[in-house]
């Protein structure tokens, strides 16, 4: 019975795939139409699975994070009847996917229960997007600046000038400017280190898949989903170095690592140093016995 209900519900994924696709647009579009849509749902994981999925095309992603759904807050009509299915066993979870997959719901064809409130890995890629309107020569050059593109600026309504009895003056120029320069900018990781990469996106886990984050001028592997925590990640093989490597590349990476933190620490954010090894967590604390170190057991 339950290899049937699964045929039955894989063809029912593959028609609705194939009948109800939107005309591919661009990659970048793709993704912030996915991710605005699935804002208006709820999520048991706080949208991690739509931001990892985002970029593909949206009948793929509720298939693929159709599970992670809070399904006991969302109920679902096929008002089409396009979605119906012979098996009561697939219809269950294949009568959600189909009518969720629609290019356009139809009024009344999901319904939440209660308020959602945006996942908040959804809110954060959406956020980060906001902040890469620029061009990427635009964004080298006002790094850590929060900007909006000029035609968004354009269409924003002018705001009075303040009067004498605002209860509240605006903040000082050093205050906004270093405001602006703590904002976590969401940047490309560096290196071409697939092994290291994956350790940093998964193992805080990382708010910004594939990306690093720019702070104060300063690369961090990770903002960690949920709280404001600055990652560094060591991905070294540190356990097969000599006496005297380790020596030395422990030593450097204190000295950098103490910049680091300060940077983060003076933005407002916490920090940790996640290693490989257990070896490795030992010889940076007898140097500096005060790391937030953490071991992640992370390969190469």
């Amino acid at each position: 019975m339950q290899r049937r209900a699964a045929l039955v519900l894989l063809l029912l994924l593959s028609a609705c795939a194939g009948s109800t696709q939107a005309p591919s647009t661009s990659g970048r579009a793709q993704r912030i139409s996915n991710l605005q849509r699935a804002a208006k749902l709820p999520w048991k994981d706080a949208g991690r699975c739509i931001v990892r999925e985002a970029s593909e095309p949206w009948a793929e992603v509720v298939e693929r994070c159709f599970p992670a759904l809070d399904a006991d807050r969302v109920r679902f009509h096929d008002t089409s009847g396009r979605c119906t299915v012979a098996s009561a066993d697939a219809a269950a979870l294949g009568l959600g996917v189909c009518v969720l997959a629609a290019p356009e719901v139809a009024v009344g064809a999901v319904i939440v229960v209660g308020v959602v409130v945006v996942g908040i890995a959804i809110k954060e890629a959406l956020d980060a997007y906001e902040f890469r309107q620029l061009s990427p020569e635009e964004v080298t050059s006002t790094v850590g600046t929060r900007t909006a593109p000029r035609e968004a600026m354009a269409k924003r309504k002018p705001q009075p000038e303040p009067s004498g009895q605002d209860l509240f003056p605006p903040p000082p120029a050093k205050h906004r400017e270093r405001r602006a320069r703590c904002e976590p900018v969401p940047v490309p990781h560096r290196g071409g280190d697939d092994d290291h990469n994956r350790c940093a996106d998964r193992f805080p886990p990382n708010r910004y898949p594939g990306m690093d984050v720019l702070v104060d001028g300063k690369h961090f592997d990770a903002l960690q989903v949920g709280v404001l925590v600055l990652w560094e990640i060591k991905t070294d093989q540190f356990d097969t170095y000599s006496d005297f490597l380790r020596d030395q590349v422990a030593e450097d990476q204190v000295e950098e690592i103490q910049e680091e933190w300060k940077i983060a620490t003076d933005c407002g954010y916490g920090f940790k140093i996640g290693v490989s090894t257990e070896a490795h967590k030992q010889a940076l604390h007898e140097r500096d016995d005060s790391l937030p170190i953490v071991v992640t057991g992370c390969k190469r």
